[in-house]
């Protein structure tokens, strides 16, 4: 059964994720790039619009600060050195002080903080869906991200071919959890088909 929303969801906040603000060019390991704009687009806040800045240019005392209207936040990073050499970089979470690469602020929130600090407070959409709802959403999921990497229209595939630079044993994890979701809406039709039966039986 699906849970009660007496929860807060996730997704309808805004969220800070390290690597990607990495990738995308907002913050700059080992430099302080400066000021530059973001926005987030959601179902509950419409379009909202902030200023990332980040100093990482002294390992010793690195922060990366958000400003989102008048709410200025500053949230210090840190490193870990990895086992096979170079290092990683985390939130030190303001609440809990765990290191985290996600941030979150969910939706009557006044500041970023991991996962666990919300708690029972809030949990991901997913938990809102019943059983069947979270097998499609499971393996839209699924589509979108091998579609995206191999540059396929999701429209036109159920579930798309391997994209050329992904391992054969990725793509294979991939496609048993698609068939794993398959089985379970197949057991859905299977069991809402016995249902009618016994119905039109009576």
């Amino acid at each position: 059964m699906s849970r009660s929303r007496v929860r807060v969801c996730l997704q309808d906040g805004l969220r800070l994720d390290l690597n990607r603000l990495a990738r995308k060019g907002f913050i700059k390991f080992g430099t302080n790039i400066g000021s530059r704009g973001i926005a987030w687009t959601n179902s509950y806040w419409g379009v909202v619009h902030g200023i990332i800045s980040a100093d990482m240019s002294n390992q010793n005392d690195t922060w990366l600060r958000i400003q989102i209207g008048d709410s200025i936040q500053q949230i210090t990073l840190v490193w870990r050195s990895r086992h096979f050499g170079g290092c990683q970089w985390f939130f030190l979470c303001p609440a809990t002080g765990r290191l985290a690469t996600v941030l979150w602020k969910p939706a009557g929130a006044s500041r970023f903080c991991s996962r666990q600090a919300w708690g029972r407070q809030v949990a991901y959409a997913s938990q809102f869906l019943d059983r069947d709802s979270r097998a499609h959403h499971g393996q839209a999921k699924l589509n979108a991200r091998l579609c995206s990497i191999g540059q396929f229209d999701p429209d036109e595939w159920n579930f798309p071919p391997k994209p050329k630079w992904m391992r054969w044993k990725t793509y294979k994890r991939h496609e048993q959890k698609f068939d794993h979701y398959e089985e379970i809406l197949d057991s859905g039709i299977e069991s809402l088909a016995a249902k009618l039966k016994l119905f039109e039986s009576k």
